[in-house]
This record gives structure tokens, C-alpha cells and sequence, in this order.
């Protein structure tokens, strides 16, 4: 099967996660699920984040990303739970996939409405979300068409959690500072532009290799 290259996932500490959840019985599918809710978390910070006084918004926006590198150890638990663990199943594909185009599109969104007085952010983060399914789909659609998957940026969806992140990080010192908020704005037209890229490039490839054959 193809796997996302991801070399975190070769951490013993992280297999010693995915082994321990194996021993007790928690299934690929729940920590797919679980990653949602981390997700959500984030999600809610940034939704509540302009209504908050400076510091509270500061807060806010680091709860934000906190959460963040959770949702990404649970993207790499399920996996080693349902290939090393052998705990796979035949709905697995579908959790493994679809949980995170709920993830990307709760977050993404939530950010575009987590900057006060710029309206037309929100329309970015709808943006975002869109053209980071979009990655997803042609991906995808490559597969049942024969093709291998891409998984390649420049901004996949490793590349979109390490970006916003570290836009939430920015946010938190802009609202502690007083700034003009604009980190959330410029990490939201980086995911943008690199997931048009990536759409491209993820087209270009698969269609390529089917001509190929």
C-alpha cells in the first residue's frame, strides 16, 4: 500500500505509542477519529480568538497550535496501529483519508475568522480549505485511475499543519505586542498558493505516468 513518507513515523517513541495503544485494544479508526477532535480543539481557539481581550486571544492562539502536533501524532499512530500493529481493515482507507479533510477544513476555515476586522479573510480560509481537499482529491483520483500516489508539495498536509502553526505561534506574540494581526493572514495565502501549486504539480505527475503506460 502506499504510505505518506513521513519520517517522524520512524521515532521509537512514537512506535512505542502506536505499540501501547495496540496492547490495549484501541482501534486505527478511533485515533483517525480522535485526531478530528484534536482538530476541533484548535478549531474552536481560533473561532473564539476575536472576541478574546489581547492577552485572552494570545492565549487562545497558542491553545491553537498546541493542539496542532497532537491531531499529527494521531495521523501517525493509526497508521502504525493498522500496518505494524495489523490491525487493519477494509474501512480503514476511508478513515485514514477522510478525517483529515475534516480536519484541514475545520481549521482552515476557523482561521480565516480568527482575524478581528478583516472580513475578507474569511473567504481565504474557505480558500484554503478548499484547495487543500483539492490536493487530497487529485491524489485520490490518481489512485483509482492506476496511478501511484503523490504525496508531494510543496504544501501537503504535513507542510499545511507546520505553517499554520507556526502562523498561530506568530499571532499569539502579534496580539501580545498590540501588532496589526497578520501572521494567521500570511500563513492562510501560503497554504493557499502552495496547495495550487501542489494541485498542479500532483496533476502534472499522475497524468504523466497514466500517458506513460
Amino acid at each position: 500500500m502506499d504510505r505518506r513518507p513521513i519520517s517522524l513515523r520512524d521515532l521509537g517513541w512514537v512506535r512505542a505509542i502506536a505499540a501501547r495503544l495496540v496492547r490495549m485494544g484501541v482501534k486505527p479508526n478511533h485515533i483517525s477519529l480522535l485526531g478530528v477532535g484534536f482538530a476541533a480543539l484548535s478549531a474552536a481557539c481560533l473561532f473564539l480568538a476575536p472576541a478574546a481581550e489581547p492577552t485572552g486571544r494570545s492565549i487562545l492562539f497558542l491553545g491553537a497550535a498546541a493542539f496542532i502536533p497532537f491531531r499529527g501524532l494521531c495521523n501517525l499512530c493509526d497508521g502504525l496501529m493498522a500496518i505494524e500493529g495489523g490491525l487493519r481493515t477494509n474501512s480503514g482507507e476511508i478513515f485514514n483519508d477522510l478525517p483529515d479533510r475534516v480536519s484541514d477544513t475545520l481549521f482552515l476555515v476557523a482561521a480565516g475568522y480568527s482575524v478581528p476586522n478583516l472580513t475578507w479573510t474569511h473567504e481565504l480560509g474557505w480558500l484554503a480549505a478548499l484547495l487543500a481537499a483539492l490536493t487530497a482529491y487529485v491524489r485520490v483520483l490518481g489512485a483509482a485511475a492506476g496511478a501511484a500516489q503523490q504525496f508531494g508539495g510543496p504544501m501537503a498536509k504535513t507542510h499545511r499543519m507546520v505553517v499554520m502553526g507556526g502562523a498561530c505561534l506568530a499571532a499569539a506574540v502579534e496580539s501580545a505586542a498590540g501588532a496589526p494581526p497578520g501572521a494567521i493572514v500570511g500563513g492562510l495565502a501560503v497554504v493557499a498558493a502552495g496547495s495550487a501549486i501542489t494541485i498542479a504539480r500532483r496533476t502534472a505527475r499522475v497524468l504523466r505516468e497514466l500517458d506513460a503506460r
